[in-house]
């Protein structure tokens, strides 16, 4: 009777050693830093377009390859149907199935990143570097800084932050992913243990949902 009784407290304890309401509340939390974050260069990319630069916001917007910037918002929406689809699948005791969904989830990301390095190249083949766009470049000269009004310097220094750390965001995603995708793999997550999968997928959820955000407000302003 006592041995049983000593079980089943050891196996209680091995559950309650992962705080799931814990560890959600933490993520959420860490969430609503990143969206204050981005919230922030939101804020300061209307103020600027609304009440000082709306005509060369609308000029540099043209500059921008609507057809990429729409191309990765279709990849990001399907990497956040897929992450899903991997958390229901290991839910169901479907291991292969959720290893499928994280490599596609993960091959999603890369795209993304490739489909932005051809478009940052593209602009860098036309002059346009971060640190030329700033007012600290007026202290080096005229002939370093881009022959840009000033309002279409903002809106291209604000395109390289935001969609920057926007793609740093989505490379530590890849990380964390990796890691699910090990872990799954080891049997580290299962259909009983599947938190940290969780809180991963509700992270790649706000990547998705901030560049559903950056595509209207940076390819369509034009």
């Amino acid at each position: 009777m006592s041995n049983s009784t000593e079980l089943h407290i050891e196996e209680n304890h091995d559950h309650e050693h992962e705080d799931y309401v814990g560890d959600k509340m933490g993520m959420w939390l860490f969430l609503f830093t990143e969206l204050l974050l981005f919230g922030g260069m939101f804020l300061a990319f209307l103020v600027y377009y609304i009440s000082f630069y709306t005509e060369d916001f609308h000029n540099a917007g043209k500059n921008l390859n609507v057809m990429m910037g729409g191309g990765n918002t279709l990849i990001l929406l399907t990497s956040s149907l897929t992450m899903v689809l991997a958390i229901t699948a290991i839910q169901k005791k479907n291991k292969f199935l959720s290893i499928f969904y994280l490599i596609v989830t993960i091959a999603c990301a890369g795209g993304f990143m490739v489909v932005k390095y051809f478009e940052w190249g593209a602009k860098f083949s036309h002059g346009l570097y971060p640190a030329k766009l700033t007012s600290l470049a007026e202290y080096f000269g005229p002939s370093i800084i881009p022959s840009l009004p000033k309002g279409e310097a903002i809106f291209f220094g604000l395109y390289f932050t935001m969609t920057g750390l926007h793609g740093f965001h989505v490379m530590a995603g890849v990380a964390v992913l990796l890691i699910v995708l090990y872990k799954v793999i080891v049997n580290d997550i299962d259909s009983e243990k599947f938190g940290y999968m969780e809180n991963v997928g509700l992270y790649w959820h706000v990547v998705d949902l901030i560049w559903i955000y950056l595509f209207p407000l940076l390819y369509l302003v034009a």
